[in-house]
C-alpha cells in the first residue's frame, strides 16, 4: 500500500495546475499552514466533498496499563477528529456518489 506524501501532492499540483515546482510546494505549504492554524484556534475545517476536521476536548480519565493492570491517570487533552463526507465514503466503497447541494 502506497502513502501519499507532501512531495506527491506538490508534484500533482505541478503537473495539473501548471505552476512551477517551487510554487506548487509553496501553495501546498500555505494551504496546510492555514488548516493547521484554524485547528489550533479551535475552528473546524470543512472541505466540501471530502470531510471535516475538528478538535475535540477530552477530559481526564483513568486508564490501565495492559501489562500490569495498574491504574494510570490520563490527562485532559485536545484530539484531532476527521469526519469523512458522504461523497468520500461512497467513493471508498465503490458506490454511486450521493447528490448534494454543497459541492
Amino acid at each position: 500500500m502506497n502513502t501519499v506524501t507532501r512531495a506527491h501532492i506538490a508534484e500533482r499540483i505541478y503537473a495539473q495546475v501548471g505552476l512551477s515546482r517551487n510554487e506548487s510546494a509553496e501553495l501546498l505549504e500555505s494551504v496546510l499552514e492555514r488548516v493547521s492554524t484554524a485547528l489550533e484556534t479551535g475552528e473546524s475545517v470543512k472541505i466540501s466533498g471530502f470531510g471535516t476536521f475538528s478538535v475535540r476536548q477530552k477530559g481526564r480519565r483513568i486508564g490501565r496499563n495492559p501489562k500490569t493492570g495498574v491504574e494510570v491517570p490520563i490527562l485532559p487533552r485536545r484530539v484531532l477528529v476527521f469526519r469523512p463526507s458522504q461523497v468520500l465514503k461512497a467513493q471508498i466503497n465503490g458506490q454511486a456518489i450521493p447528490e448534494t447541494d454543497d459541492l
